[in-house]
């Protein structure tokens, strides 16, 4: 009868508790709301060091802790959640407590797609982020099967980064825009003295004739002021002759040398950001770092440049409700200020 009673006690009191924060959080939402909170979950193992515990007791504290804070997070209204779970970086560490934190990995994943499971419970939709090869086969396959069974969840976003680092990101944005324009170049409709090459130039004068007006057409806009009109109204027809005796491979040469400069797309800053590991979410509006750390330990170097950092003194698994709250409450004071500098960074 004391469990019994003792049970109904502590459901009563949590019952409590959860009145009392969802209360908070009304009053919180009166303000405006991050739509993005970015974590670095650091000082686990000081927290296992400091009870005296295995470094994994650090680690599963450290999972427990974020279980409460996604939780705080998307009861107030937060739509994206995104966690440094494990840096590329973290690869260096010894091999047992790697394998460990593999193995934690997996399990938790499997745990996530459990009935009843925040998951489940916010609608939250999973995506990895990262180099997900590097990891081994069984996580890279739970991994790939949470973001398939969560893909059609609309009401949050969870992101995890495993296997990552921001240059790691930004080496890869930039090779799959390359990848992507190279596709772009090799679209690109022939000239027209290219298709006419397809035909055998049966006609010598007339080819000639042709490249030059294309080659005219095509330079026109990109020479300018006398160098422009010495070319194009001095240099053709005083090398009228020299150019009928080249042939027609040359004349092609020449004019496919100008034209693809004038066709070739250009990588831009837009085309970087698209290929991102990121780009699934908008930039962080916080980046909350634990045990007063105030580096972002190559962590959305990208997305973060303007987002306010804040580094609590409190280690990863002491992490908790009031924290959160200051966060965002300082996020809501600075808020007009960091608005008007973003307008201004779109606009430039």
């Amino acid at each position: 009868m004391e469990k019994i009673g003792g049970g109904r006690t502590s459901e009563l009191f949590g019952g409590f508790v959860t009145f009392l924060r969802k209360c908070l959080f009304k009053v919180i939402s009166v303000g405006p709301i991050p739509n993005h909170i970015a974590f670095i979950m650091d000082g686990n193992r000081r927290y296992a060091k400091k009870k005296n515990s295995a470094t994994v007791t650090g680690h599963r504290a450290g999972y427990s802790s974020l279980m409460s804070l996604l939780t705080y997070c998307y009861e107030l209204g937060v739509t994206y959640v995104t966690v440094y779970a494990f840096s590329i970086d973290n690869f260096r560490r010894s091999p047992d407590e790697v394998k460990y934190l593999m193995d934690l990995m997996l399990e938790k994943i499997e745990g996530l797609l459990k009935q009843g499971n925040i998951i489940n419970q916010y609608g939250i939709k999973v995506h990895f982020i990262g180099n997900l090869k590097l990891l081994s086969e069984p996580v890279r396959l739970a991994a790939e099967k949470a973001m398939k069974a969560t893909a059609n969840n609309k009401k949050a976003v969870l992101l995890v980064c495993v296997a990552y680092t921001s240059y790691d990101e930004i080496v890869h944005a930039v090779q799959d825009s390359c990848k992507s324009k190279r596709k772009e170049i090799q679209m690109l409709p022939g000239s027209l003295v290219r298709r006419g090459a397809s035909e055998g130039f049966r006609e010598h004068e007339k080819i000639n004739d042709l490249a030059i007006h294309d080659i005219q057409e095509s330079c026109k806009d990109r020479l300018h002021g006398s160098e422009a009109r010495h070319l194009l109204e001095g240099s053709f027809e005083n090398s009228s002759a020299d150019v009928a005796t080249k042939t027609p491979n040359g004349l092609i040469e020449e004019v496919e040398g100008c034209e693809m400069q004038r066709k070739v797309p250009s990588i831009e800053l837009a085309d970087v950001e698209e290929h991102m590991y990121m780009a699934v979410a908008p930039d962080p509006d916080i980046l909350i770092r634990s045990s007063g750390e105030t580096r972002l330990s190559n962590f959305l170097l990208w997305q973060t440049t303007t987002c306010p950092l804040y580094s609590p003194a409190a280690l990863w698994p002491e992490l908790g409700l009031w924290h959160l709250v200051w966060a965002v409450l300082n996020f809501q004071r600075s808020y007009r200020y960091l608005e008007t500098k973003r307008k201004k960074m779109r606009e430039d």
